[in-house]
């Protein structure tokens, strides 16, 4: 049977795309969309990374058939050439011997390899496809094609033939592509599938109101989560870092923001909380923390002008001043319906380190853990050593968290359908399974529907694994260490912060964003390169904020006055701010200088601080040592020496010879002045001595004047 249809709009240039991007994987017989070789060339065409056709098959989104049913395939050829791709053939092929576990069915999507030979099942021919162009072919294998196969798990392959390109040369594109066929009875196995509802800032601390509303509109990333999950039976863990960020911006909050954390809260769901930021007990427990990590007291932070304010009660005085109705820090970060006592940490974990998680939450608990940390299967719920545990099944997980971040439906199908292997295996010792998606921002909201509607079951609810008869189980892992170094490590810079911010008025101002960040540093998401990666720019944005603020380098100072105050510079380079006390110590008693001087520095700026000193008699060079504490007298910044010399006195000296100068100019035109006037006094006394007749001429006798008495000389 044969059904030819051209593919059209966003969907096939999803897969051309993805047929580009994977030319080099699909001409290797690698990988198409994962890792899991969906295409393979017989005769490898030389094609480069934009010129490949690519070949997938779907057998149906994983979906099992019954004994004695159709096998019902879509083999999708994709041609991604600059020319038309001929009319070929299209075999689909069974292997009627079936894989034996599921190292033998990753071993064949992973590498072809199976054991058995395969039979042609269906034969289809394949029409031309148009450059850039893709179809499907349709293919259905009755039971009487498929012959007697037992309940088990099947190698299919589709292979196209026959099919050429010729330009610039004819090329043959002989291509295969490999997935699986699940026989198995219906409803035989009933299967959980727990969601993780996560999303990283840009900042590391909580969504910003542009990142929620990019996030929660139609097509954000958050609204296609709530799209896929609603009417599924999906068990949902919540970061509560996601409804806190809302709720803290009150009326500034963006609309849709509002309305999908409604959505979220009547989702009829189970639901859990995460640690704030996702952040691994695990990694806790393995660092020696009597206690988890607590959220930090995220109500400093809220902007008061972004709540209502609430209304007088009548009988209070007509002066009463309406208050802002703040929620408190358990409001912003709860998560409504969510159940209490469930933790999902990383999978190296020991015994002691249940028993560890008991402690944390006060009561015995249930632990979620990958089957990998086992020693063989335990089932969907375990006990360990008196502790309830929740298993995920670790392959079927890590191939629907493929499936799901796929924006390609083959892919996406193909994986799916290695799912459904994985978990036809777990069948044999357990009817019910859980599956555990990877945290990830990065999944497609239809490819998570597909798999929630393939495999979810609405029976398996988390109350009923919890309340299951649990299977004894011994854990084989080993506590972490290189994690728990790094965390012990990120708590030594988490006081050194305590201390250094006490120059703040409000110190929560920069504790409670460094603590969500040292949380996120720690996510259970991470992998070994991210969390690594993460540590250390932790480590480097402590080290800035520590030096944020510190002492200008001075320059030097040359003090020719008594006194004078000496400019020093304290940079500031945090957003709010800070308070300090610039203590100043000379290094001669030469140097009076003001010991302490309180700073208010202000925030994203250089403040200068006037420090007054003054200078003895003596001269020379003075180092002055420069430092600051905060108001609890924690030391901030390194210190800083300013060069002084000193020329002490010089002001007074200089006046004294000035006054002296002066006094003498005024002494010498004093006494100059002096002999003038005697000189001038000397030669008039000389001049009479020599004419006395002039003095008084006789015929001078005015008629005014009496006439001289007579005297005996003139007798």
């Amino acid at each position: 049977m044969t059904a030819n249809s051209p593919r059209n709009g966003s969907r096939p240039r999803a897969r051309r795309l993805l047929s580009r991007l994977a030319a080099v994987l699909v001409v290797a017989g690698i990988a198409l969309g994962g890792s899991a070789p969906a295409s393979a060339a017989t005769d490898e065409p030389k094609a480069s990374a934009d010129d490949v056709v690519a070949l997938g098959i779907s057998t149906g989104s994983g979906a099992r058939v019954e004994p004695n049913g159709p096998l019902v395939s879509t083999i999708t050829i994709a041609n991604s050439t600059d020319d038309a791709l001929s009319a070929g053939s299209v075999d689909l092929e069974v292997n009627p011997t079936p894989l034996g576990d599921a190292a033998a069915l990753d071993s064949w999507l992973d590498d072809g390899s199976a054991a058995g030979d395969f039979r042609t099942v269906a034969t289809e021919p394949s029409p031309p496809v148009a450059a850039g162009d893709s179809i499907d072919v349709g293919s259905v294998a009755d039971a009487a094609e498929l012959g007697a196969l037992a309940p088990g798990v099947y190698a299919v392959r589709a292979r196209l033939t026959g099919a050429t390109t010729n330009d610039p040369e004819t090329t043959a594109w002989n291509l295969t592509a490999t997935s699986v066929l699940v026989i198995a009875p219906a409803n035989t196995q009933s299967v959980g599938i727990v969601v993780p509802i996560t999303a990283t800032p840009d900042d590391d601390v909580l969504l910003s109101a542009d990142e929620l509303a990019k996030l929660t509109a139609p097509n954000g990333m958050l609204s296609g989560q709530i799209d896929a999950v609603t009417d599924t039976p999906a068990i949902l863990a919540v970061d509560p870092a996601i409804p806190a960020a809302i709720r803290m911006l009150g009326t500034s909050a963006p609309a849709s923001a509002i309305a999908w954390l409604q959505r979220l809260e009547r989702l009829p769901n189970d639901k859990f909380a995460l640690q704030l930021g996702d952040a691994d007990p695990a990694t806790q427990a393995h660092a020696g923390q009597p206690s988890l990590l607590t959220a930090p007291d995220l109500t400093p932070l809220l902007q008061t002008a972004d709540f209502p304010t609430s209304t007088p009660a009548p009988t209070a005085p007509s002066t009463a001043t309406p208050t802002p109705a703040l929620p408190d820090n358990a409001a912003l970060m709860a998560v409504m319906g969510s159940q209490p006592g469930i933790l999902w940490p990383r999978g190296d974990l020991t015994s002691s380190d249940l028993a560890t998680f008991d402690g944390y939450l006060g009561a015995p608990g249930t632990t979620i853990v990958p089957s990998t940390s086992f020693e063989g299967n335990p089932g969907a719920h375990a006990v360990v050593d008196g502790h309830s545990v929740l298993v995920t099944d670790a392959a079927a997980s890590a191939r629907l968290s493929t499936a799901a971040t796929s924006t390609d439906p083959i892919a996406t199908d193909r994986e799916i359908a290695a799912a459904a292997g994985h978990l036809f295996f777990t069948s044999r010792t357990s009817q019910t399974v859980l599956v555990g998606l990877d945290r990830s921002q990065k999944r497609s909201p239809v490819a998570l529907r597909d798999v929630l509607s393939a495999f979810a079951s609405p029976a398996v609810r988390l109350a009923t694994l919890r309340n299951s008869p649990p299977v004894s189980a011994t854990l084989r892992t080993t506590a972490g260490t290189v994690r728990a170094g790094a965390l012990t490590a990120m708590l030594a810079d988490e006081k050194r912060l305590q201390a250094f911010s006490s120059i703040l008025d409000v110190p929560a101002l920069m504790l409670a964003p460094e603590r969500i960040r040292m949380l996120r540093s720690i996510a259970v998401g991470l992998s070994d390169a991210a969390f690594t990666t993460a540590t250390t720019d932790r480590a480097k944005h402590v080290q800035d904020l520590l030096g944020a603020v510190s002492i200008q380098r001075p320059k030097p100072v040359q003090l020719i006055a008594a006194s004078a105050p000496l400019p020093v510079w304290v940079r500031n380079d945090l957003p709010w701010n800070v308070n300090v006390s610039l203590h100043s110590t000379p290094s001669d008693p030469r140097l009076d200088i003001q010991e302490s001087t309180e700073v208010v520095a202000g925030r994203a700026s250089s403040t200068r601080v006037d420090v007054p000193i003054s200078a003895r008699v003596a001269s020379g060079e003075v180092k002055v040592d420069f430092r600051l504490t905060s108001p609890t007298g924690v030391a901030i910044g390194p210190a800083e020496t300013a060069d002084v010399t000193l020329r002490a006195d010089w002001e007074a000296i200089g006046l004294g010879i000035l006054g002296g100068i002066i006094g003498l100019l005024f002494v010498f035109g004093l006494i100059r002045t002096v002999r003038r006037r005697r000189a001038r006094a000397s030669v008039d006394g000389t001049g009479s001595e020599e004419h006395p007749a002039d003095e008084h001429p006789a015929d001078d006798t005015g008629p005014d004047e009496a006439p001289t008495s007579p005297t005996k000389e003139n007798e």
